[in-house]
């Protein structure tokens, strides 16, 4: 495997070119004080170091070794707890977290990058530190002063982890399923019960306290998802000096064995009596419990970003390595035996789709992140237009960059040939690790249904129409000559997306059932048009340096094109897909499958 280098240029390009971040920090108060270019450049580039030097390598050994289990006792992959500690040392689990409580209080567009380049370096390993950021937020925004005092600090400090515990072995998707109890104490405690399945991070040997935020209901609480509450569970008791108390009764039963992500450990923990605190209100925890569910969503869908920007880099190496044959117009390297493979036309066009769509999917989940930030620190309508796009493009982000992620690996594995196929050269281990990614944290169906359903839907149409109308302002203020090859197919996507938006509305008040099939398909036709939106604003950076010497912005022309005249036209078979309407899935007798 190509050793890895994490994409710097691209992000710096994105932040400062592209999306003009510096400006946006400095317009709002509560960002100005602690973030500028020469800070998020350096926390980029100190970011890079540890992700190439000290994560990257353990990647192939993490994942042929994995983590064991003996007696209730998890141990990680060699190096793993090493790695962590020199993680938590420099201070990167309190990136994104609140300076009142020793967090660095940085904007998503930076600890989005941050992740990337982590997933990149080994996703197994990111899992840790990530599944503990989101749950400091739920806990920021949702717990009492007592609880942040005592738990954020160190969960900031790196000293503990955390982990979000809501699937049981009969619920999955439907959370109002869950049989897990909590039982009013006299001091105010809980205790709950119950078993949890395919708890990443559940038990390990990295930090010496695990904090669960566990989904359970109270007695005579209401039936279904109305029902659930939030409870901080600890693994170990914490005593009023916050020294580590008792044993609380977690317990991990067993381990998965899992097709990929060999280094991350996949838990079945058992509560019995467990002392917990509640998080927020009675029969409020799904609410509070997505605030860390809709940050693990863009989590995982950068997953798919780190894991594919890694398979374009081995892929890249190998071709311009790999002697194969001659090139169909005449041979372009006749000094040597053969061509290497990158001079064949299908090989370029796996190289350009994963390079045009990674790029792309860096550019939108940037804007995603930039988005969330509009609506945690912007005021005003900046601050709802951030609400209104954050909510609608999070199943996308979690879905579509998924997608594209197993995708842009398998090209990868399909480049490298055989050498793809076997264990020794490292890409078919992308291909495993990002394969979970279209599954956990709501499979990308349901993502799909998040997005049609309970977001457009829901709206009738009013919240995709914040996007459009953004896409529209942009097109209505770019009317420089050259940008025309990229504002004409954009218009072009906009217009048809919008259309498209109300045939679906329209066709689901005579069927409902047209939500349900229409929804992966729209989803995807979302992404690619949202993505167009990105590479033209791409383009237009890059346009502005014409005349530079630097080769870098000459590719982000050519790959804009690239996208505009290959990608781009795949949602239009997608729409004729939806329009195609939903009988013939229905026609079929379940006794003819």
């Amino acid at each position: 495997m190509a050793d890895y280098q994490a994409p710097l240029k691209d992000m710096n390009f994105l932040l400062y070119d592209v999306f003009s971040m510096e400006a946006m920090w400095q317009s709002m108060p509560s960002l100005s004080e602690h973030v500028d270019r020469e800070t998020a450049q350096a926390i980029l580039q100190e970011c890079a170091k540890i992700a190439e030097q000290e994560i990257a390598p353990l990647s192939r050994q993490g994942d042929e070794i994995g983590v064991s289990f003996n007696e209730g006792k998890v141990t990680t992959a060699p190096g793993y707890k090493e790695a962590f500690k020199t993680y938590s040392d420099g201070g990167w689990t309190s990136l994104g977290g609140e300076p009142e409580f020793g967090g660095m209080g940085m904007p998503k567009v930076i600890t989005a990058l941050h992740e990337e380049m982590l997933c990149s370096a080994d996703i197994a390993f990111s899992l840790y530190p990530g599944l503990t950021a989101g749950a400091g937020l739920s806990i920021a925004k949702h717990a009492t002063d007592e609880l942040k005092e005592r738990y954020l600090t160190r969960l900031y400090a790196g000293d503990w982890m955390a982990t979000m515990c809501l699937t049981e072995p009969h619920s999955g998707t439907d959370l109002g399923l869950i049989y897990t109890k909590a039982i009013p104490q006299e001091d105010g405690s809980f205790a709950v019960t119950g078993t949890k399945i395919f708890i990443t991070a559940g038990e390990h040997d990295i930090t010496e306290n695990i904090v669960h935020l566990v989904l359970a209901k109270l007695p005579g609480a209401p039936a279904g998802p109305r029902g659930i509450s939030l409870f901080l569970v600890p693994k170990y008791q914490v005593n009023e000096d916050e020294s580590l108390g008792d044993f609380n009764n977690v317990t991990c039963g067993s381990i998965e064995h899992k097709m990929g992500i060999h280094a991350s450990a996949t838990c079945v923990m058992n509560f019995d009596g467990s002392k917990g605190y509640l998080v927020g209100e009675e029969n409020k925890g799904l609410a509070c419990m997505f605030t860390m569910m809709n940050f693990e969503r863009i989590g995982v869908g950068i997953q798919g970003i780190g894991a594919a920007e890694r398979s374009y880099q081995n892929a890249l190496e190998y071709a311009k390595e790999r002697l194969q044959g001659r090139s169909l117009s005449g041979a372009k390297y006749p000094e040597k035996a053969a061509d290497p493979i990158i001079v064949h036309g299908d090989v370029r066009r796996m190289l350009l789709n994963m390079k045009a769509l990674t790029e792309g999917s860096r550019a939108l989940s940037t804007y995603i992140s930039m988005t969330l930030d509009m609506a945690t620190y912007g005021e005003g309508e900046l601050k709802a237009k951030g609400e209104s796009l954050s909510a609608l493009m999070t199943p996308l982000a979690k879905a579509f960059f998924t997608d594209l992620g197993l995708d842009n690996t398998v090209a990868g594995q399909q480049i490298l040939g055989g050498h793809g196929y076997i264990r020794e050269w490292g890409q078919e281990q992308l291909v495993r690790d990002v394969r979970i990614a279209q599954i956990y944290e709501g499979t990308n169906g349901i993502q799909a249904m998040d997005l049609l359903a309970r977001k457009v839907s829901a709206s009738k149409g009013e919240l995709m129409q914040v996007f459009i109308n953004e896409v529209n302002t942009y097109i209505e203020q770019t009317s420089a000559t050259n940008m025309q090859e990229f504002i004409q197919p954009l218009k072009d996507a906009n217009i048809d997306l919008a259309e498209l938006t109300q045939h679906i509305l329209k066709a689901a008040q005579g069927n409902i059932e047209e939500l349900g099939t229409s929804a992966n398909d729209y989803l995807h036709v979302f992404g690619y048009t949202a993505m167009a939106f990105v590479w033209a604003k791409m383009a237009e950076s890059a346009l502005a340096q014409e005349g530079s010497s630097d080769e870098f912005y000459e590719s982000k022309i050519k790959t804009a094109r690239y996208y505009f005249a290959r990608l781009l036209p795949r949602r239009l078979s997608l729409a004729a897909s939806i329009k195609a309407g939903c009988d013939t899935l229905f026609d079929l007798d379940e006794s003819l499958f």
